[in-house]
């Protein structure tokens, strides 16, 4: 019996604690302002110490020096636009980027062409893991809407680990966590009905927007039904049906990309179905 919801994303969080006092609007503005154009990379200082996602991206504990040493790891910001790519399939590895603002995707090319999604990433999360084994990208990420990273070159981040003891200690914690996101998709992919794996990505994804700040019943769907779709294994006319019978149940409430979460109880039922005895 499945006892738990499947930890679909957070493998690819960074650091996380506290985030509830993060604000809003800086750790997720999809619900906010627009950022501005994409811009390229840009070398200015920033102080991890004095940003609104430091709950997201810095461990807990370090002292005073620790953190003006984290603060050097940041080498610049990059904003991207909406539909841009931050790194391709086949692209040399050199940094990770945690996301400050916005959404992407991860996604591979299957051998007829078509993107399949590996993963969907918010803000506080990290991006780039995937380069660590070989040293080259093996899939794409894009922004789902306009975004900010900060770009962390891996040098720098090995180097500060081996002074840094919590650094090291969350860097493991992330690869781990990573271990664990690929296992809950395993699950998610070979046991779950197609109602199953739309109720596990709900949760999923409100409860990582609700350790930012925001509602545990209301959100704002950044990807396409078909993106959905590619991520969960199902065909658009199939994530579109089971949007349609979770709002006929009373379940959601659904307006194009916006949905309400009414009877969050019912979507954890189907994740963990009750035993009767």
């Amino acid at each position: 019996m499945r006892s738990t919801i499947i930890d679909l994303h957070q493998g690819n969080t960074m650091f996380v604690h506290a985030a509830n006092n993060a604000a809003p609007h800086e750790a997720h503005p999809s619900i906010g302002v627009p950022v501005e154009e994409a811009l390229n990379a840009r070398p200015i200082k920033i102080a991890c110490s004095n940003c609104n996602l430091r709950e997201l991206c810095m461990p807990l504990g370090l002292s005073a020096i620790e953190i003006d040493k984290l603060d050097g790891v940041v080498a610049s910001r990059r904003k991207i636009k909406r539909g841009g790519v931050l790194f391709r399939d086949g692209e040399k590895f050199t940094s990770l980027y945690a996301i400050r603002i916005g959404f992407f995707k991860t996604c591979v090319a299957s051998e007829d062409g078509r993107d399949q999604v590996t993963g969907f990433q918010m803000a506080g999360e990290i991006v780039g893991l995937d380069g660590i084994v070989n040293d080259v990208h093996t899939c794409d990420a894009v922004a789902l809407e306009d975004a900010e990273v900060c770009v962390l070159p891996f040098d720098r981040i090995e180097e500060l680990a081996r002074e840094v003891s919590a650094l090291q200690r969350h860097v493991h914690k992330i690869m781990s966590r990573e271990i664990v996101r690929e296992n809950g998709v395993m699950l998610l992919l070979g046991s779950m009905r197609a109602e199953e794996r739309l109720a596990a990505f709900l949760l999923n994804l409100v409860q990582r927007l609700h350790a930012r700040g925001f509602s545990q019943s209301e959100l704002v769907l950044r990807m396409t039904r078909e993106e959905i779709g590619s991520y969960l294994g199902l065909k658009l006319e199939t994530v579109s049906r089971t949007f349609s019978k979770f709002a006929d149940d009373g379940i959601v409430e659904v307006k194009q990309r916006h949905v309400r979460i009414v009877r969050t109880d019912a979507l954890r039922d189907l994740v963990n179905p009750k035993v009767c005895h």
